[in-house]
């Protein structure tokens, strides 16, 4: 898994009563993207340093903008 800063962290609720979580990546530790990540959380806007596991997926800026213009054209 690699990242940069500006990209989002999605991490999928492993049980039934868990919800997504969705973060901005502000910082990094190792400069070729590789974890742990400085996350700020979207839902709960603090930062937290983070070790993705198998339940998590990085998302790029360049995804979310080409994502966007196929859907709004």
């Amino acid at each position: 898994m690699k990242a940069a800063v500006g990209d989002r962290l999605v991490v999928e609720g492993t049980y039934n009563h868990e919800s997504r979580r969705v973060g901005v990546i502000v910082g990094l530790r190792h400069p070729d993207g590789s974890p742990p990540y400085v996350v700020r959380w979207m839902d709960a806007e603090h930062e937290t340093l983070v070790f993705p596991g198998p339940d998590a997926r990085v998302v790029s800026r360049q995804e979310r903008e080409t994502e966007f213009a196929e859907l709004y054209g």
